[in-house]
């Protein structure tokens, strides 16, 4: 019996392969082809048609490295050409597809002569209907075909240089393949779409299960009724011989399946973001095409971003759109500006995300999104729940914990409970991908692997070819039209994200809680790869904060004389938002990509430093008094939270004196002492008279790792790192510059074959050490990072993630914790025991592990923190990170939570000082520190309306006052997108609002002016 069912499947792949595809066309005749190519970047399709275009062959190599070559397709349709029953006329574009899943190499867009996109060509997708092309049977009309390399090479990770276009070289990479009319078959292409069913579904049903062999019986029966021969006269009797297996219903316990079509396309990654743009018009195009075939069609388009693109580049296309978001077809999903990081962005950048995307579609559709959706992103932080909530959204979906290298999820439906205590309805496809083909294999595995069988009866299907895009196909309908039901099939409909989130609700109404963050046990060295665009990103979040900040000082102060720069501030607040792109700011991206993201940072400080200097100027007025601007939410020498005044002077000298061959550095708050080779052996702080670092033990101890990943080079640290490691311990020269409050103690040494120098500095009256460290990386393949051997027991370690911290375990009990051995961390770290702790902040750095070890010469514990600064990755940039890097750490002995808030904020916002005529009081003042302001800035709406962010920062139950320091009207609480909502804890009165927060809590209010 095995050996005849063996039999039947080798008959039935040779038939189909040799016999059956073969006959979906039934003839063909090549086109006319002329082309002209596109000297550099892409043009506008009405530009390019108007060059010159020459004769080109067939067959011919083509297409140097991300080049656009243009061809123009002419011809006649024969005579009698699709005027039989079942015959349809298309025009079939093969550009010389290299691999089958499109959107990783060549790919091509049809336009007719207007200037109007027809639809996409891709390797699944090669058809254009006659019927899209004007009607008639004379055939003119344009690809634009671009040449885009397989950067991804087999997924070898090997380095490659055409991820830089200075280094991609001229040679062509591809060969035209068949451009030709061709006459289709549609009863021979839906046997080929019943047998890719029955065959898909067979193959994963158990050998014992009678309906297996039913099929294998069907498929017999197909083959041997049809005529090798003459596969278009005898499809139907095929057809015929698979209609009962067919047409068996599924059971009344089968899983339920909604499908929803859909396009995960990178807003960047093996590929720029220019192409990004085409790839999203190509995809669109497609997609909308389909959706005149089949009303019942549903797609989920996820990116703000994307779709202001189309907006901007293809008004035609955009206007079709919005036709299609009329008709319940085409659905935004999500409401953030694009697919971001969620382990990296701010606080303030992850609410503006929700804040930008969802107010674009409620501009341009009229739609609000109540799903994020996130299936991409390389882990999910524990801060979500909350700021998706504050949205106004209710359901979150991600796909990618299911690549967790260690632990499983233990649900697919289930509530997610944030830092705060907010719970959010939660689905994580058991499909297990976000570019299902509908398959039977990936229907049949959504089902098996669902793991909540006996409480919930449904899970979510995206479905298209995504990451470079490409989107749903006529297959895939079909595949899915077939599996509606189908016996030994789960049940499968096409739905919209919302008809099945709203529906599962129902379905499973005592949810299952995950509390805390999502941590994806994969693609850890995301926190660290390619750092210069992690430094960037962190700069603009702040400039973004000081700019607004002083922006709307300056117009309220000035009675409205300054104008507020809202279209400016949203420009650059949007740029930002596009490069925390889940493969932009994680460093997994070309080089391409981040040359483009660096450069960018440089034009957003630029423009950003021109804003806060004006509305500095305008709120000082004219003078030549010194003045420090202090944007954090804290008072900083001198100066309260918000404002400008004149800075304090510190009376404490500091004393930096020479010691057995090292320095001394104290400031009457806490002491310093370096060794002859640059490292910390002692930090104190005076108040306690504890000593911070471990007995025999160091601090700023720099160490070189092998890294060496198994795969996935610029995403991955993987735990065998550990085990090789060059510790830095000498110095080529420690020295003592300067004097006084400027002295500092300069380190230079090498970590392998790079330079570093670093520079310690201890301010006057400052409770923490400051270590900028300068590294010229030469390295390949090395991980470099900084640590501190505290003489702390601490069982956790405290992280900064958005409006609040999430603590982590220190020891490695589990296997859950065991995996969590490179961390995230924003702007600082704080480890402790009862009664003390230590704080670690930083400028720029993300990538963080903590370990304990109980010491053998006193029983004690030693609590290291370190932080990753540079990697080497060889791919997708084989010159990731090698340059010249900057690092400011600052280390805080003797601090709780509350000081390790401020230490982060006083890291990130660097003293700026300003000349003007007199000091400008706060906005808004706070009486209890743990509440913390992120954000001031005036309404979305031009309202001139003041809006200020504030968070609960300790994790505790606080209470405090917010004032309004200027004449107010209404105080009114708000959502992310401010509008009005009740917010627990606030009671709004005439000029502020008394607050009763809970641990996290987040809160907007919108301060109407008088």
């Amino acid at each position: 019996m095995h050996d005849d069912r063996r039999i039947t499947e080798v008959r039935l792949h040779r038939f189909v392969r040799e016999r059956i595809d073969a006959a979906v066309y039934t003839r063909t005749l090549p086109l006319a082809l002329t082309s002209w190519d596109a000297p550099d970047e892409p043009v506008p399709a009405l530009e390019a048609m108007r060059q010159d275009f020459q004769p080109q062959e067939h067959g011919a190599p083509w297409g140097r490295p991300w080049g656009t070559k243009w061809l123009r397709l002419q011809g006649e349709v024969p005579e009698g050409w699709g005027t039989e029953p079942d015959t349809t006329v298309e025009v079939i574009v093969d550009l010389g597809f290299t691999v089958e899943i499109p959107g990783f190499q060549c790919e091509g867009i049809a336009w007719r002569p207007d200037g109007s996109i027809i639809k996409a060509v891709s390797p699944r997708n090669q058809y254009i209907p006659l019927k899209l092309l004007g009607g008639g049977m004379a055939i003119d009309f344009y690809v634009e075909a671009a040449a885009n390399p397989d950067v991804a090479q087999g997924w070898t990770f090997a380095p490659t240089p055409y991820g830089d276009k200075s280094t991609a070289g001229t040679a062509p990479q591809y060969r035209l393949g068949s451009i030709a009319i061709a006459e289709m078959n549609r009863t021979v292409w839906e046997l080929q779409q019943d047998i890719r069913t029955l065959t898909g579904l067979m193959a994963v049903l158990p050998v014992e299960l009678p309906r297996r062999h039913e099929i294998l019986r069907a498929l017999e029966r197909m083959m041997d009724r049809m005529d090798p021969d003459d596969v278009p006269g005898t499809a139907a009797a095929g057809r015929e011989a698979l209609a009962e297996v067919l047409s068996r219903p599924a059971y009344a316990s089968a899983h339920q399946l909604v499908a929803t079509g859909h396009a995960h396309i990178d807003s960047a990654w093996l590929w720029p973001v220019r192409e990004t743009i085409r790839k999203c018009a190509r995809t669109f195009s497609n997609v909308i095409a389909l959706m005149d075939e089949d009303p019942g069609f549903v797609f989920s388009c996820s990116s703000a971003q994307q779709l202001a693109w189309i907006k901007e580049y293809y008004p035609e296309l955009f206007s079709r759109i919005r036709e299609k978001v009329r008709a319940g077809q085409f659905v935004p999903v999500g409401g953030m500006w694009v697919e971001s990081d969620t382990n990296m962005p701010g606080g303030e950048a992850m609410a503006r995300q929700f804040l930008e995307g969802k107010g674009f579609f409620l501009a341009e559709f009229g739609i609000e999104c109540r799903e994020a959706w996130l299936p991409d992103s390389f882990g999910y932080s524990a801060a979500l729940p909350q700021i998706v909530k504050a949205a106004g959204s209710r359901w979150f979906l991600t796909q990618k914990i299911s690549w967790n290298q260690t632990n499983r999820m233990p649900h697919h439906t289930f509530n997610w409970e944030g830092i705060d205590g907010t719970r959010l309805f939660t689905h994580f496809p058991p499909v297990d991908t976000y570019n299902s083909e509908l398959t039977g294999r990936e229907l049949a595995h959504a089902e098996r692997n669902y793991r909540d069988h006996g409480r919930g009866s449904m899970s979510l299907v995206p479905f298209g070819y995504g990451d470079g895009g490409g989107g749903p196909t006529r297959e895939m309908l079909a595949a899915a039209a077939r599996a509606a039901d189908l016996e030994g099939s789960p049940k499968v409909r096409i739905g919209s994200a919302e008809s099945f989130f709203s529906e599962a609700e129902d379905d499973y109404p005592v949810l299952p809680v995950w509390v805390g963050e999502m941590y994806l046990e994969l693609h850890r060295g995301t926190y660290t790869s390619q750092a210069k665009t992690k430094k960037g990103n962190r700069r603009s979040e702040h400039l973004l904060r000081e700019a607004e900040l002083w922006c709307a000082t300056a117009a309220v102060r000035t009675g409205g004389a300054f104008a507020y720069p809202a279209a400016e501030l949203k420009r650059l607040w949007r740029l930002v938002l596009l490069q925390q792109f889940h493969d932009i700011l994680p460093g997994s991206s070309i080089a391409w990509v981040h040359q483009d993201a660096e450069r960018n940072y440089g034009a957003i400080s630029d423009a950003l430093e021109l804003i806060i200097g004006e509305a500095a100027a305008a709120a000082l007025g004219s003078g030549e008094q010194a003045f420090l601007l202090n944007a954090a939410p804290h008072a900083r020498d001198g100066v309260p939270a918000l404002a400008a005044g004149q800075p304090e002077a510190f009376h404490q000298p500091v004393h930096a004196t020479a010691h057995d061959g090292g320095y001394i550095l104290d400031n009457g708050v806490i002491r310093a002492v370096l060794d002859a080779d640059g490292l910390l052996t002692s930090l104190l702080d005076h108040a306690s008279g504890r000593e911070a670092i471990a007995p025999g033990q160091r601090g700023n101890l720099l160490e070189l790792h092998r890294d060496t990943p198994n795969e996935w080079d610029a995403w991955d640290i993987d735990e065998f790192y550990r085990r090789n490691v060059t510790a830095l311990t000498s110095a080529d020269a420690v020295r003592l510059t300067g004097e006084g409050a400027d002295a500092a103690v300069v380190v230079e040494r090498l970590a392998g074959a790079s330079a570093v120098t670093q520079r310690i500095t201890l301010a006057a009256g400052s409770p923490s050490l400051t270590i900028s460290t300068s590294v010229d990386w030469k390295e390949r393949e090395k991980l470099l990072k900084l640590g501190f051997a505290l003489d702390v027991r601490a069982d956790r370690s405290a992280s900064e993630t958005q409006f609040g911290h999430v603590f982590r375990p220190t020891h490695t009990n589990t296997s859950w914790e065991s995996a969590k051995f490179e961390i995230c961390a924003h702007r600082w770290i704080h480890v402790a025991e009862p009664g003390y702790g230590v704080a670690i902040s930083n400028a720029s750095t993300y990538g963080h592990d903590v370990t304990r070890s109980i010491r053998d010469s006193d029983g004690g514990t030693t609590t290291t923190v370190r932080l990753s600064l540079l990697r080497a990755p060889k791919f997708p940039d084989p010159e990731a990170d090698r340059g010249v890097h900057e690092f400011t750490v600052t280390v805080r002995p003797g601090a709780g939570i509350a000081e390790a808030v401020e230490e982060g904020y006083r890291t990130n916002l660097p003293p700026r000082v300003v000349r003007g005529g007199s000091a400008v009081e706060p906005l808004f003042s706070v009486t209890n520190p743990a509440l913390v302001v992120e954000a001031v800035k005036l309404a979305e709406d031009g309202s001139g309306d003041v809006i200020v962010r504030l968070y609960e920062s300790l994790g505790q139950r606080s209470a405090g006052r917010l004032s309004g320091n200027f004449p107010v009207r209404r105080v009114t609480s708000v959502d992310l997108l401010e509008r009005p909502v009740e917010a627990p804890g606030v009671d709004a009165g005439a000029d502020g609002a008394t607050l009763l927060l809970r641990p996290f809590q987040l809160v907007t209010l919108r301060f109407s002016r008088a």
